[in-house]
């Protein structure tokens, strides 16, 4: 061990034993401002972004397709007959009957386009017009864990980036005191992580507002005066750090992360104060509401707003729960009414800015439900469902009141235009203004 090695306690360990007041999650969501970013490497020029920045709202758990936004009416013809379906997989549980399950709900035209939505989502079928839904998305998994993290990295395996983590990676945020990357309503790592890029790069979670947004950011008022005075510390420690390491990069790039965290002390309870909507706004959104998760869920989605006009690049907002081998018909109605209207108030809201044009918004689940019945329980449900679903996205370049790609007449397996979680990865970069094939990160010698 070297003098430096002695003299100084290994800078991590040392935060950690400090408690600086604004909290692990706030000091790995630190840095946005691309001036303090790891290297960036980009093989030629951004292109023309037609988006700013995304907003992907994520259904954890499976939401169904056929009980949606893809409109199967032979579902009603047969209903009750068994799945006569050459290729048909295998029951992913062992609980699945072969009889055919129509939908519990009526689906009718919405808009000049004229698409097909169910009554679970009367008020993002109101928005139809703005809207492009992708109909033969697959995924290679019907497990939920391996699945959520092929949605949000592209990979079976753990340890790689987050969509978000590569677009927060390689734009960073337009605010020096507000995270590239923040999630909401969900607490696992797939949609957060950074895999193997620096921690910087991984999200911010932030909560349903109030006075901390961001778990730990913000010490008691009594202990206000330490917390300076450690920070004084850490900035002296740093400037030590940099004499006897000379890593003028990470060493000044740390001192910046603890001044962004000190003013995101500030700059992040106000982008989530909600005090100062009007009434119809917060009425909009659902805001108020005597239904405890549909104003959660809106004031998510408003606080997302916020954020956004604020220069916040990346944010997902999880709604948890829709899993329904049992009671479809229950919890689906009651998951859909708490995201229906906020994320149809999120869409009209942002048009009514002048937003909507560039900012890209993403819908999107791990996996649709079968076709067929799924008996566990005192009411029906249905399995998973990787071999076809529905993800649609609206704004940031994209054409509303299209369609793209079909399942067969049973919702099963993709007839034409089928759509791979890669390809959805890359149109989200691709409108950003990034290649993703120029898109990289020296990790384990590649």
């Amino acid at each position: 061990m070297d003098d430096s090695s002695r003299r100084f306690p290994e800078r991590r360990r040392f935060l950690e034993q400090t408690s600086l007041g604004f909290g692990w999650l706030a000091f790995n969501g630190l840095l946005a401002d691309r001036s303090f970013a790891a290297d960036v490497h980009l093989s030629g020029p951004r292109a023309a972004a037609r988006a700013e920045r995304v907003v992907w709202f994520f259904m954890d758990g499976g939401l169904s397709h056929i009980d949606s936004f893809d409109h199967k009416p032979r579902l009603v013809a047969e209903n009750g007959q068994p799945l006569k379906l050459p290729g048909k997989k295998e029951d992913i549980t062992g609980r699945t009957t072969p009889n055919i399950m129509q939908s519990p709900w009526t689906f009718r035209p919405y808009g000049e386009c004229g698409k097909m939505v169910s009554d679970l989502f009367p008020h993002i079928g109101s928005q139809a017009d703005d809207i492009a839904f992708l109909h033969a998305v697959t995924s290679p998994s019907p497990d939920h864990e391996s699945a959520i993290g092929f949605l949000h990295s592209g990979s079976l395996l753990q340890g790689f980036p987050s969509v978000g983590a590569w677009a927060n990676y390689g734009l960073g945020s337009d605010s020096a005191n507000l995270p590239g990357f923040v999630v909401m309503g969900s607490r696992k790592r797939q949609c957060r992580t950074n895999g193997f890029l620096p921690p910087s790069f991984q999200a911010s979670q932030f909560f349903g507002g109030g006075t901390e947004p961001l778990a730990d950011l913000k010490p008691r008022e009594a202990f206000r005066q330490l917390q300076d005075n450690k920070l004084r510390t850490v900035r002296q420690l740093d400037g030590l750090f940099l004499e006897a390491t000379h890593d003028n990069r990470i060493i000044e790039a740390a001192i910046a992360n603890h001044e962004q965290a000190h003013s995101m002390q500030a700059s992040v309870p106000e982008a989530a104060e909600l005090a100062g909507e009007s009434s119809a706004t917060l009425a909009h959104y659902g805001v108020g509401s005597a239904n405890q998760e549909l104003d959660a869920f809106g004031r998510y989605c408003l606080t997302a707003r916020r954020l956004l006009e604020r220069g916040v690049r990346f944010i997902e907002i999880a709604s948890n729960g829709w899993d329904q081998h049992d009671k479809l018909k229950t919890d689906h109605a009651k998951h859909a009414l708490a995201v229906d209207q906020p994320i149809a108030a999120f869409l009209a809201d942002l048009k009514a800015r002048g937003l909507l044009d560039s900012t890209l918004v993403v819908f999107a689940t791990e996996f649709g439900r079968t076709p067929n019945t799924e008996l566990f329980g005192s009411e029906p449900g249905r399995d998973h469902h990787p071999w076809g679903f529905t993800i649609w996205m609206a704004g940031g370049g994209t054409k509303g009141g299209t369609s793209h790609g079909s399942l067969d007449d049973y919702g099963y397996f993709p007839v034409e235009g089928a759509v791979d979680i890669h390809d959805i990865h890359a149109t989200v970069l691709h409108l950003l203004g990034i290649d993703h094939k120029q898109l990289t990160y020296r990790h384990s010698g590649r």
